[in-house]
C-alpha cells in the first residue's frame, strides 16, 4: 500500500513537470520528461543488444524479496517496439520483478535513436557496482568512439586511470577473459596481459594448456616486458623505426596506459619492436665506430664465444671490417666511480660489519679509486686507445680504454690464437681441441637449461601443498639454502664455522653428499633459530612485521622468562614514574583552570 502511494505521488509530481523541457545529463540534449506508466510485465522484453550480459543470481533474489515487500521504487525506462516495449534501463529490476510475481511494472516510455539507446544503457550500467569487468571494458571501449577518456571518466564518476585500464582490458583475448569472469585472474594481471598484442597473448595462453597459473603468467610478462629507462636507444627518437615512432608516445608503452607497472613507469610490451630498435641501434653503432676509428669490444669471453647470439655479433662486426677480440684477450679500463659510505654499505649489505670496519673498507676503496683514476686519465700514454664496451644482451654501451694484451711465447698464446681461428684454418689436432671445447660448453648450457626446466615444472605442481612432514633431503636443501643466502660471511665464521667441514678438495656434489650423510635435525633448527633472531624489526613497529615481532617476543618468553621480565620491570618502573609526574602536572593545571573560571 505504501509503495502504491509513493508511485501515485511520483506520477502526480511528474505530471506537473511533463510540459517543461529538461536537460538530460546522460545524453547531453533537451528531452521531454515522460510520465510514469504501469505496463503489463508480459509486454516488456529485454534488449538483445544490451551490453550487460551477466546478473548475479543471489543479488537478483534479494532484490525480488525487496520488491515483493515494497514494490518497484524506481521505474524502468523502455522504448516502444512492434510487439510491445523494449527495456533501455532497468533490466535487473525487470528480472527481479518477474521473480517476485509482478504482473505490472512502473516504466517511463522514451523515444531514442538506436545509438542514443546503447549509450544510455552503457552509462547506466557502468554506474552500478556489480558490472562484470570484461563487459565494463567493452562498454567503455564503445564510448571511446565518441568521447576522450577524460570525458568518460567525468560521466562515470571514475578516475581517468581507471578508464584507461578498462580500455586496455578490452583488448584481452577471449581465452584470458574467461579467467577474469571466473574470478581466477585479477584485474591488474589481466590488464598487464592485455598490453601485449593478440598474437603474443595467444602464445602465452597456449603455454598454459587450459589451466590458469598466475605465477607462470607473471613470469611470462616479466620475460616479455622491457624497462625503457634502461633502453640502449633514445626513447624520444621517432626516426629510429619510423613506423613505430617514439617510445614516449607509443600505445605499447605502459606509461601511456595508466598506472599499470607503477606511477609513470615506462615499460615496453611490444617485443618485436623493442628488439628491432635494439638491432637498428647496433647497426648504427657499427657505422659510427668504423667512421671514427674506435675499437668496439663485445662483452664476450672465451667461455661464451660459441653461443648463437654472440656468434651473430662477431659476424656483423666482421662484415663491416671490424676486428673482433674476446674480453679475456684485452686489458680494459672503465672510468672509475668515487666510492661513498653508502656504496660500501650496499656492497657489504649481506655481512655484519661494524662502522669501524666499514670505514676501513671505504679508505681502501678510496685508495684504489685514486689509482684507477690516474690510470684512466693517462690511459693513452700507456698504449690504450678509446673504445666502446657493448653488452650483447641489452645492447647498452660504455666508454672504455682498451689495449690488446701482450701474449707470451708460451702455450697460452697458442691457445688464444686457436680460439680465434676458424675451424677450416686449424690442423686436425687443433680441430679436435676446438670440438671438445665446444662440446664441453654446450653441456654446461644444457645442464643449466635442464635445471631451469625442472624447477619451472616443480613450481607449476602442487608441491607446496604436500601435507607430509619434511624429508631429510628437503631439510638438507633448506639448510644449505639458508646458509648460502641468509647467513652473512661474518656470521658463517662465527656461528657455523664447520658447516661443510674443512676439506676444500671435495667437489660440490661431494660436499652436499657428505653434508647429507652427517645431517642432524639440530643443524636445521639452529639455522632457523638464527634466522628468527634476524627477522624481527628493531625500532618502531610497522605494518610489515607487527606479527613477526609479537610472535618472536612470545616465543622467547619460554626460554628467557626471567631476563625478559627483568627488562620489562625496568621499563615499567620508568613508565610509572613518568605517569606519576604527568598526573601531578595535570592536577596543577586543572587547579589553575578552575581558579581562572572563579
Amino acid at each position: 500500500m505504501e509503495a502504491q502511494t509513493k508511485q501515485r505521488a511520483t506520477r502526480k509530481r511528474n505530471a506537473k513537470q511533463s510540459s517543461k523541457p529538461k536537460q538530460s545529463k546522460t545524453v547531453g540534449k533537451a528531452v521531454d520528461f515522460p510520465q510514469i506508466q504501469m505496463l503489463e510485465i508480459g509486454s516488456v522484453s529485454p534488449d538483445p543488444t544490451q551490453p550487460r550480459k551477466t546478473f548475479d543470481a543471489q543479488s537478483l533474489k534479494q532484490l525480488a524479496q525487496s520488491i515483493a515487500e515494497h514494490g518497484v521504487l524506481q521505474p524502468i525506462t523502455v522504448r516502444k517496439s512492434d510487439d510491445g516495449y523494449i527495456i533501455i534501463m532497468g533490466e535487473r529490476r525487470f528480472r527481479a520483478g518477474k521473480l517476485a510475481g509482478l504482473t505490472t511494472i512502473p516504466a517511463m516510455v522514451r523515444d531514442y535513436k538506436d545509438t542514443e539507446i546503447l549509450e544510455v544503457q552503457i552509462i547506466e550500467n557502468l554506474q552500478r557496482k556489480d558490472v562484470e569487468p570484461t563487459e565494463e571494458a567493452e562498454a567503455i571501449q564503445f564510448l571511446l568512439d565518441r568521447y576522450e577518456p577524460g570525458e568518460i571518466a567525468k560521466r562515470l564518476g571514475r578516475s581517468e586511470n581507471f578508464i584507461r585500464q578498462r580500455i586496455k582490458l578490452a583488448g584481452l583475448i577471449e581465452g584470458f577473459k574467461v579467467f577474469v569472469r571466473t574470478g581466477e585472474m585479477t584485474i591488474s594481471l589481466a590488464v598487464a596481459v592485455a598490453l601485449f598484442e593478440p598474437e603474443e597473448q595467444q602464445l602465452m595462453l597456449d603455454s598454459l594448456e587450459g589451466d590458469f597459473q598466475g605465477h607462470r603468467i607473471k613470469r611470462m610478462i616479466e620475460s616479455r616486458t622491457y624497462d625503457l629507462t634502461k633502453a640502449c636507444f633514445d626513447v624520444t627518437d621517432k626516426t629510429l623505426v619510423p613506423k613505430a615512432g617514439a617510445c614516449t608516445v607509443c600505445p605499447f608503452n605502459a606509461a601511456n596506459q595508466g598506472n599499470l607497472f607503477g606511477e609513470g613507469k615506462m615499460v615496453c610490451t611490444r617485443t618485436s619492436c623493442f628488439e628491432n630498435k635494439k638491432t637498428k641501434t647496433f647497426m648504427k653503432l657499427l657505422k659510427t665506430v668504423k667512421k671514427e676509428g674506435l675499437k668496439l669490444v663485445p662483452n664476450i669471453s672465451k667461455y661464451w664465444v660459441d653461443e648463437e647470439h654472440n656468434q651473430w655479433f662477431m659476424a656483423q662486426m666482421e662484415k663491416v671490417g671490424l676486428e673482433v677480440h674476446l674480453t679475456n684477450e684485452l686489458d680494459i679500463l672503465k672510468e672509475p666511480v668515487a666510492p661513498t659510505m653508502e656504496s660500501i654499505k650496499e656492497e657489504h649489505r649481506h655481512y655484519e660489519y661494524t662502522e669501524e670496519e666499514l670505514a676501513e673498507f671505504l679508505d681502501e676503496a678510496l685508495e684504489s679509486f685514486t689509482e684507477k683514476k690516474e690510470a684512466w686519465d693517462n690511459a693513452t700514454e700507456h698504449g690504450f686507445e678509446e673504445g666502446i664496451l657493448l653488452d650483447t644482451v641489452t645492447y647498452s654501451t660504455q666508454a672504455i680504454y682498451v689495449k690488446v694484451r701482450e701474449e707470451d711465447d708460451g702455450g697460452s698464446s697458442g691457445t688464444k690464437s686457436l680460439e680465434k681461428r676458424k675451424m677450416a684454418e686449424c690442423t686436425p689436432e687443433e680441430q679436435i681441441i676446438k670440438i671438445n671445447n665446444r662440446e664441453l660448453r654446450k653441456k654446461e648450457i644444457e645442464n643449466n637449461n635442464q635445471f631451469k626446466e625442472a624447477v619451472d615444472m616443480i613450481r607449476d605442481t602442487n608441491y607446496i601443498d604436500r601435507k607430509k612432514p619434511l624429508t631429510t633431503d628437503e631439510m638438507v636443501a633448506i639448510s644449505i639454502s639458508l646458509f648460502e643466502n641468509n647467513i652473512g660471511f661474518y656470521s658463517q665464521r662465527k656461528h657455523f664455522k664447520d658447516f661443510f667441514g674443512d676439506d676444500s678438495r671435495l667437489s660440490h656434489d661431494e660436499l652436499v653428499a657428505r653434508f647429507k650423510a652427517n645431517f642432524k635435525k639440530e643443524t636445521f633448527h639452529r639455522l632457523l633459530r638464527f634466522l628468527l633472531t634476524r627477522q624481527v624489526h628493531l625500532g618502531e613497529s610497522n605494518h610489515t612485521n607487527d606479527l613477526t615481532n609479537l610472535s618472536f617476543y612470545g616465543a622467547m618468553h619460554s626460554f628467557f622468562k626471567d631476563k625478559i621480565t627483568a627488562i620489562e620491570e625496568i621499563y615499567a618502573e620508568r613508565r610509572q614514574k613518568r605517569e606519576t609526574r604527568i598526573k601531578e602536572r595535570i592536577a596543577v593545571l586543572e587547579q589553575q583552570a578552575k581558579a581562572n573560571e572563579d
